[in-house]
């Protein structure tokens, strides 16, 4: 049966067996940084449309229709526009900061990648501290954004870059004690140990009510370090014009948005392996003949699928709940 974990096995095994260790270590490192980044790229065009045609569909609308079957082109389009926009520099910027910021912010995304298991030993870095780890990196973006604020010279990015900084840093306390909820049943902080503990039961069933509590905290948490609507404030157009990336226009502009989108992944990911048991699919105690099936479904139907229930999820209380702007 096809199997991630045999995949990745195979390409190992044949690369130890053509190079020394040391080459063969480079050469996996450089594939997985190739695959991140084409994910990364796949996940930034798929998420884009989706949210728009989930938009129109509440709104009434009928969204992106012109480009492609269906309007299913339409990122691409936008990409290429991007793509092709002059990059323009404000003349009292920090040029070296205003260049690095947006580098800084898709760097947080890629590093968040690594603990995620998105199969049976299937993931880049299965560390010991794995909840610690994506505590602490993703703390790391508020530094990004702070710098492109600073650097821009410009009020407005600043004031966006402080409300932002302000919003992530406070919500990252409630994120930190939800998830503490499913580190402490579990007893583990490795995110492979956490997707195993699941293997009777999915912990937002089994976990009762406090599993409950603690992912209903996450994902208001989560919204509001992703700057999601209502929690927009650092966005808010009718003050700030675009927030901390006001200045920025052209492939830095993109990064902002494509790490933006990345970071909604990367939260959705977290909480289908806390919650809702990662790879793992639904165990109902020992029901035997409800288990046996369970070979049949691809990590695909899995993993994916529960992130993008949590990403429709999210794009639908955007749509429907009030923006705040003051």
């Amino acid at each position: 049966m096809f199997s991630l974990e045999g995949i990745t096995t195979s390409v190992q095994d044949w690369l130890l067996m053509k190079f020394n260790p040391t080459m063969a270590l480079a050469i996996e490192c450089v594939i997985v940084i190739l695959l991140s980044i084409s994910l990364f790229a796949i996940l930034g065009l798929v998420l884009v449309l989706m949210e728009r045609k989930v938009a129109a569909h509440i709104q009434i609308r009928l969204g992106p229709n012109r480009v492609g079957p269906g309007g299913m082109f339409q990122t691409v389009a936008d990409t290429l526009k991007l793509i092709m926009k002059e990059g323009l520099v404000p003349d009292k910027a920090d040029r070296f900061l205003f260049n690095l910021a947006p580098f800084v912010v898709m760097m947080v995304g890629m590093l968040l990648l690594a603990p995620i298991a998105f199969a049976k030993n299937f993931q880049i870095w299965d560390i010991n501290i794995g909840v610690l780890y994506i505590s602490s990196v993703s703390s790391l973006s508020v530094i990004g954004i702070l710098m492109a604020g600073w650097a821009s010279n410009n009020k407005y990015s600043l004031l966006g870059a402080m409300r932002s900084g302000a919003q992530i840093v406070s919500y990252e306390l409630s994120a930190g004690f939800a998830v503490l909820t499913i580190v402490v049943l579990t007893g583990s902080l490795q995110l492979s140990e956490i997707v195993n503990a699941q293997q009777n039961g999915w912990w937002i069933f089994k976990g009762h009510i406090p599993a409950v509590i603690a992912f209903v905290l996450y994902i208001i948490a989560v919204t509001a370090e992703t700057n999601r609507a209502p929690f927009d404030l650092a966005e808010a157009e009718s003050e700030l014009t675009a927030g901390f990336h006001t200045e920025y226009s052209g492939m830095r502009f993109a990064l902002f948005f494509l790490a933006e989108y990345i970071n909604i992944f990367i939260v959705c990911a977290i909480g289908a392996t806390l919650f809702f048991g990662g790879w793992m699919p639904l165990h109902i105690g020992n029901w035997e003949a409800f288990q046996s099936h369970h070979g049949l479904h691809p990590f695909l139907s899995l993993v994916y699928g529960k992130n993008i229930f949590s990403h429709l999820f999210n794009h639908v209380v955007q749509m429907d709940l009030p923006k705040i702007t003051r």
